[in-house]
């Protein structure tokens, strides 16, 4: 049986305080993958639920990427995707909405598309709060209860 999670459970999630390590920076550099680049983070929140930050960006492609935070479920092997930042290199539908959109989009996971047949984040919004792989990091850091280290910077690649 698949579990659900509440729309007001999954904004506790959202909300629930993220701390990252002193060394985050250099611990989500990308790495060379097939055809990508990749690499991820575990995170223990404040309340004890696990976490992982995902970031995947083409080598082809600049726009095409993401940035994702995934929840790991107590006593199972899954995880459920909570957000997913997206670069504008795909056109998304929202199918239970009927909407097509284009450009850099979130993803939330719902509890609607949860009891549907579609992927817990499938819905997605589009946003112009970022432009580029370096902003959505720094988006999903501040919208998804990351605290910085002490003395820490939000943007990925800005000088210590």
């Amino acid at each position: 049986m698949p579990i659900i999670l509440t729309d007001v459970r999954i904004q506790e999630l959202l909300a629930e305080r993220k701390p990252l390590p002193a060394d985050y920076r250099k611990r989500i550099e990308t790495k060379p993958k097939r055809g990508h680049k990749e690499n991820e983070l575990k995170i223990t929140g404040k309340a004890g639920a696990e976490f992982r930050l995902i970031l995947r960006q083409a080598n082809a492609n600049a726009f095409d990427f993401s940035i994702i935070l995934a929840y790991e479920i107590p006593n199972t092997n899954q995880s459920m995707l909570l957000r997913r930042y997206n670069g504008k290199s795909h056109e998304h539908t929202n199918p239970l909405e009927g909407q097509t959109l284009y450009g850099f989009h979130i993803h939330e996971a719902t509890e609607r598309y949860q009891d549907s047949s579609y992927r817990p984040e499938t819905f997605a919004q589009t946003t112009t709060r970022y432009a580029d792989f370096d902003e959505a990091v720094s988006c999903m850091i501040k919208d998804c209860g990351f605290d910085l280290p002490p003395g820490g910077q939000s943007r990925l690649f800005e000088p210590e």
